[in-house]
């Protein structure tokens, strides 16, 4: 893979875990990021104290202006892209693509490349019942109880055609055929 369009949504649980693995790929390849943010993954950037960072390490990032601007559901659609991933994917993204909702930059980004052939890597923060372990922005251990209808539409969303679902930020490392 040479170019990669990252998209973040406002997801805290693994955001520090997926972006600690997007940097060391970076370091460690030639992969172009093209990372992009919803309205919510730049309020959770500033939230986790990331911001100053996603500056530093991804300056050419850009932030949801609208469900098609900026433009770039036509370049990853016409394969200008290698894959498209979305890391880490909070329940209510996963659930506007599962119901084929296009209303945000992430999920009209998802809804079109879909129509081409570019791979789609989605990261469901909801994948398995049952109670998840996470850290606030502070850094504090908190327990995150799943519920049904969001491990339900990641279910669904596994089921789409041309996406591939990923069960950890390490699963990214696969994806780019990079060694941990």
């Amino acid at each position: 893979m040479k170019r990669i369009a990252w998209g973040i949504t406002g997801s805290g649980d693994l955001i520090k875990e997926t972006y600690d693995v997007l940097v060391d790929i970076k370091h460690r390849t030639d992969i172009k990021f093209m990372v992009f943010l919803s309205k919510e993954g730049e309020t959770v950037m500033r939230w986790y104290r990331m911001w100053d960072n996603i500056q530093k390490d991804f300056p050419n990032f850009k932030t949801d202006a609208g469900p098609n601007s900026p433009f770039i559901a036509g370049p990853l659609q016409v394969g200008h892209y290698d894959a498209l991933l979305i890391a880490p994917t909070t329940a209510n993204t996963v659930a506007k693509i599962v119901h084929g909702i296009a209303d945000s930059l992430v999920t009209n980004a998802v809804s079109q490349t879909a129509k081409g052939d570019t791979p789609i890597y989605i990261l469901p923060v909801d994948r398995v019942k049952g109670t998840v372990t996470t850290f606030s922005p502070q850094g504090r251990e908190m327990k995150l109880k799943m519920r049904d209808v969001d491990v339900e539409n990641t279910e669904k969303l596994s089921r789409m055609e041309n996406i591939t679902i990923l069960n950890s930020p390490d699963a990214i490392y696969d994806m780019v055929g990079l060694e941990r």
